[in-house]
């Protein structure tokens, strides 16, 4: 009878003691399993904590176009301002595209441009390397073979998928709002480098070769993937690594790599949906709903998202097994990328690392702040006529010595 009780209340303690348990093992990252297991796991630990010192610096400084959101180093909201409003991140939605790439592929994958054959009939296709230059083309066109007739059959997607919704006219004619392409020479930031320049280039260099040969050149739709049925693959040439072109769409805001890697993870080449990242995010149990994504770089207007969804984020993704290499592709504050010239020969310098997001009437800020070798998750945005970045990076800096909040 005794040792019943004692089972029973023994029993009882565990699952009272349980949630706290597992929680210090989650805070303190005590067991990787348990933290793979939290990161996939379709829920969050939501807990906040007065800080009235924050609280105070927030209201202090910032107007109603400001959103603000800060987790301590224990997972805690310490402090928000204006959270849970719908805001245009601008290439702070870079944050969330790059993880889902990363969680789709091993960091030494690369991009592929293949060139495939099946008996006279060849066979080009690509998938967004960002590096994609002629050098490469005539590497792969140097494998064509002589014959009398050749067919060679250059796929690409649809033009009307070249841009995703919301990115304006005025985008489009920049380098930074490139078209999306699958042969996309450089990131197709030379206008003329397009479809079309492609073909000519290699018809130029298929006739010169091969001057007593009929030559054929197509443009076919990707779509039309029976044409790589019982087709072999004659020569390939591979983009740098994920884990540098990660680096690439995070530290340098690179558009083209960030949308070229998020279509290739999703399978989105043939339409412009961005679903599948919404979705991932859901499923970890992460607040979006009412929120809008519109493409993965952050150029569209159409992008909706809130400063609570962001810092959660982040925190999540402290649990994944890349986390390391996640927090790796980042700018530093002070040290290299987009906020390489900032805080310069400071003691903030190479404390942050994140992520800028800058539009026309749109500034952002979010990442890992390190205090005494922790991170505070912070996320700043502006939508507003008058965009002040200044205010943003100082309200960095002021977090940063301000007393830390446990």
């Amino acid at each position: 009878m005794i040792k019943k009780i004692y089972s029973f209340f023994l029993i009882v303690l565990v699952l009272v003691t349980s949630p706290f348990l597992i929680r210090y093992l989650l805070i303190n990252h005590k067991i990787s399993i348990l933290n793979s297991i939290y990161f996939n796991f379709p829920g969050i630990i939501n807990r906040k904590k007065s800080c009235p010192s924050y609280d105070s610096l927030l209201r202090k400084n910032l107007d109603n176009t400001f959103s603000v959101s800060i987790i301590n180093e224990n997972g805690a909201i310490i402090s928000s301002y204006n959270d849970e409003i719908l805001r245009l991140p601008a290439s702070n939605q870079k944050l969330f595209s790059s993880a889902y790439v990363l969680s789709k592929y091993k960091l030494d994958h690369n991009l592929k441009t293949t060139l495939f054959k099946n008996k006279n009939n060849y066979f080009l296709v690509g998938q967004g390397d960002p590096d994609l230059n002629y050098s490469d083309i005539v590497k792969l066109l140097s494998n064509v073979k002589s014959n009398k007739n050749i067919n060679f059959n250059i796929a690409e997607i649809n033009s009307n998928l070249y841009w995703p919704n919301g990115w304006t006219y005025t985008d489009k004619l920049y380098k930074y709002g490139s078209p999306l392409t699958t042969l996309a020479i450089e990131s197709n930031q030379n206008q003329y480098d397009n479809i079309y320049n492609l073909k000519n280039f290699i018809a130029n260099y298929l006739n010169d070769k091969f001057i007593n040969s009929n030559i054929n050149i197509n443009i076919i739709d990707t779509k039309k993937i029976f044409y790589l049925k019982n087709s072999n693959k004659i020569y390939q040439i591979e983009s740098n690594p994920i884990l540098s072109l990660l680096t690439l769409t995070n530290s340098e805001s690179h558009n083209f790599t960030a949308e070229s890697l998020f279509k290739n993870a999703s399978k989105t080449w043939n339409d412009n949906e961005y679903k599948d990242l919404k979705n991932w995010l859901k499923n970890k149990g992460l607040p979006v709903t009412n929120t809008l994504f519109e493409d993965a770089s952050g150029l569209s207007r159409n992008n909706k998202i809130t400063t609570k969804l962001v810092v959660l984020f982040l925190n999540k993704m402290k649990y994944s097994s890349d986390f390391n290499a996640y927090q790796s592709t980042l700018s530093i504050i002070g040290v290299r990328g987009t906020l390489a010239k900032r805080f310069v020969n400071s003691e903030l310098s190479g404390k942050f690392y994140g992520k800028t997001g800058t539009l026309s009437n749109v500034f952002a800020l979010s990442g890992y702040l390190y205090k005494n070798e922790k991170p505070i998750i912070i996320s700043i945005i502006q939508n507003s006529n008058n965009i002040d970045k200044e205010k943003a990076f100082q309200l960095l800096s002021d977090v940063y010595y301000l007393k830390s909040c446990k």
